[in-house]
């Protein structure tokens, strides 16, 4: 078996652990959140599962790396993942990654490309709501001035943030809250330029697929006209033979 196999096996085998540990992440991630103030146990224990969780990664990105016969390709391909392992402040990203995979199905399923676009986009909608709404919260809810107290009211603030609309109603007052805000709206324009692109791209194969039919249909009709115009050649030479021969 060479590198590249034992890559493939190791990233097939561990895809689904690793999901599993992602969604460990995100609860140990939300509950000191949500469950403000939460008590010292839980927070050691959720602070405890996201460093397990960050080793577990940061193990997976060395063995894939050992593995893998180009280091220097895969470093620069997989730059996400590096920082992730090196700054455990940016492991949500990896999640992310993780939460947009949908228990693989956009990697390992066979679908068209757009299906597995339209999947990468629902998961990783799903997660920048999510993470959004926890990191604003958890940055709003003690401010002097803030208007975001509620995980109902960062929820909804990160949908109106997201699609651009911004109503007003909730808005992040501190720096780290803008920042956050900046990072959601970018995304939210990001990801519908994705949608439109994506439908898009469907329509155009469609037309491409019916222009392709209509070309073969046409194709077809041309040379049944032109069978037609040999049949009707040759029946009228065997009616002048006939005619010739009984004359």
């Amino acid at each position: 078996m060479n590198d590249q196999s034992a890559q493939a096996r190791w990233e097939r085998h561990t895809q689904r652990p690793l999901l599993a540990l992602a969604v460990a992440f995100a609860v140990a991630y939300a509950v000191p959140i949500v469950d403000n103030p939460a008590s010292r146990p839980l927070t050691t224990v959720c602070t405890t599962t996201e460093w397990v969780v960050w080793a577990a990664f940061a193990v997976d990105y060395l063995i894939r790396l050992a593995l893998t016969p180009r280091r220097r390709e895969f470093v620069r391909t997989h730059w996400i993942d590096l920082c992730a392992v090196v700054l455990p402040l940016l492991q949500p990203l990896r999640l992310l990654r993780m939460v947009s995979t949908l228990l693989l199905v956009g990697r390992r399923a066979r679908m068209a490309s757009q299906i597995r676009l339209t999947t990468y986009v629902g998961g990783a909608v799903i997660g920048l709501l999510m993470f959004g709404s926890l990191a604003v919260l958890s940055v709003e809810r003690d401010s002097p001035n803030g208007n975001i107290r509620t995980l109902g009211d960062a929820v909804w603030w990160s949908f109106t943030t997201m699609t651009t609309v911004g109503y007003g109603d909730h808005a992040p007052t501190t720096g780290l809250g803008r920042m956050i805000a900046v990072g959601l709206m970018l995304s939210g324009i990001a990801l519908l330029g994705v949608v439109t692109a994506n439908i898009a791209a469907w329509f155009i194969a469609r037309f491409e697929m019916d222009d392709v039919e209509e070309q073969r249909q046409t194709e077809a009709i041309a040379d049944l006209a032109e069978e037609v115009r040999l049949l009707r050649a040759e029946v009228a030479r065997l009616v002048d033979e006939r005619s010739e021969q009984r004359s």
